[in-house]
């Protein structure tokens, strides 16, 4: 039986705005992406029998059997319906990055699913057609078939690779005991909005998407989140605090990150958090991303 193994890389937002609430119900953002070399593993294999197998390890959370509502089963369902897959696959997804977190942990895991199947099968399908099944799954996934540093608008999932900033060391932490819902981080975001909107802030935001030096963290959801959660906000002063150049919420969710010069820094710095989780990683240039991943060059 063939086999690939294809690691799902997490992803930090380095800038996050919401500019309100859209027609549809989703809100207009303007982000940028960057990946880091924190990652899940997805192994993929055919077996005789039809239809797909998976199973997850390595995380307490998802321990229970995933059903057919799980991302990877959706992304192989749906690539597999799209090119005419007759073949049945195996999956084992190893979880290491925490769910709930804002790492984009499920949106990664799914886009290895669809770069893992192409590879695996040799089946082909336009950019076009693989950016449509990606964005079906969820607003995160277009960007991590890119990976590096990409700009994000619309839902986040209209994707714009951008140069690539230098290389930096991240520590990831990773509270216990708080995980932030998605939808209520955009409910209370929502209230904020409502104070009113800086007119310069769009200027601003396009300025530093195109800065060598990847411009400065900024996340609209910390004015939101960190209220109701003054634990989150202690963890981005006190990474400050141990040398971190910046510091900033990941996402959406509860995992805060800091950004330092050298990886001596960050391990240093680390040990001021032994009761969360904290990953050491580094930012992953796009070119070194698709090498790892097996993704294709989609622009």
């Amino acid at each position: 039986m063939k086999s690939v193994r294809v690691p799902a890389y997490a992803k930090v937002n380095v800038r996050l705005d919401v500019l309100g609430r859209r027609a549809d119900g989703y809100h207009e953002l303007r982000t940028i992406f960057q990946a880091i070399s924190l990652h899940d593993t997805l192994l993929l294999e055919t077996k005789r029998e039809p239809g797909i197998e998976l199973r997850i390890a390595g995380n307490a959370q998802l321990a229970e059997e995933p059903g057919r509502d799980n991302l990877v089963y959706r992304a192989l369902e749906g690539l597999g319906r799209e090119v005419g897959l007759q073949q049945g696959v195996r999956a084992v997804l190893t979880k290491r990055i925490p769910v709930g977190r804002g790492l984009g942990g499920g949106s990664s895991d799914a886009a290895a699913a669809l770069l893992g199947l192409l590879r695996l099968t040799g089946k082909r399908i336009a950019p076009e057609g693989l950016l449509e099944i990606a964005s079906s799954l969820g607003a995160d996934v277009p960007f991590f078939l890119y990976g590096g540093r990409a700009l994000g608008i619309g839902r986040g999932d209209e994707i714009y690779p951008l140069p690539d900033a230098p290389r930096r060391e991240v520590l990831v932490v990773s509270p216990h005991e708080i995980a932030v819902p998605t939808k209520d981080a955009y409910k209370w975001l929502s209230e904020e909005l409502t104070k009113g909107e800086d007119p310069s802030k769009l200027m601003r935001f396009c300025a530093l998407c195109w800065s060598p030096q990847g411009g400065a963290l900024s996340n609209d959801f910390e004015a939101a989140v960190f209220p109701r959660y003054s634990r989150l906000a202690a963890i981005k002063r006190e990474l400050l605090q141990q040398g971190a150049a910046e510091a900033s919420l990941a996402g959406s969710g509860s995992a805060v990150f800091g950004v330092y010069q050298h990886p001596a820094m960050a391990r240093r710095a680390a040990r001021a958090f032994p009761k969360d989780q904290v990953f050491l990683c580094s930012t992953l240039s796009r070119a070194e991303y698709r090498r790892k991943t097996g993704g294709r060059d989609l622009v």
